[in-house]
């Protein structure tokens, strides 16, 4: 191991991942070119864009500005996470459904920004969705049709909810 190189233990999507990095490297480097997770994009390397939106303990950050190492013991998660069995989470699907995807390049973080709106509250307002996506720039749509999708998929999740109480 190079001396400058520390060696963190990253929580990411469910799996412990060692690796040796030195200390000033930012977490979006270290998912994209250590652990291979390229859904993850760099757009600004300001903060600006939330194109490296990503979630840890279940709240958006923008990876391109925080240090992999303070992450150490956090759990992590990439847009790779969200496909569970082969099925899209409700909020992939509902992107696909209603076209709100365009190039895709923000598509990741605007879906992980809106899981943690979801994961919270599942009937936002237009408003609150607007809000919570603000971050999130997208430079090929008028955001209607991302508001769209994410309102449907939080209709989606409330209609997963109400089966699994009632056993189904």
């Amino acid at each position: 191991m190079n001396p400058r190189k520390q060696l963190v233990r990253l929580r990411v999507n469910g799996q412990e991942h060692q690796v040796a990095i030195a200390p000033n490297r930012l977490l979006l480097d270290v998912l994209r070119e250590e652990l291979g997770l390229t859904g993850t994009k760099a757009g600004c390397d300001d903060g600006s864009c939330g194109a490296c939106s990503i979630l840890v303990d279940g709240v958006p950050v923008q990876c391109c500005m925080m240090l992999a190492i303070a992450c150490q013991d956090q759990e992590i998660t990439t847009i790779e996470a969200l496909a569970q069995n082969g099925e899209m989470h409700p909020l992939q699907k509902a992107f696909c459904d209603f076209g709100a995807q365009q190039c895709g390049f923000c598509t990741p973080g605007l879906i992980l920004t809106a899981k943690a709106l979801l994961d919270q509250n599942l009937t936002p307002t237009r408003q609150e969705i607007s809000q919570t996506i603000a971050g999130n720039l997208c430079r090929c749509t008028g955001y209607t049709k991302i508001l769209d999708a994410i309102e449907k998929a939080a209709e989606m999740l409330r209609g997963q909810g109400q089966q699994k109480m009632m056993g189904g």
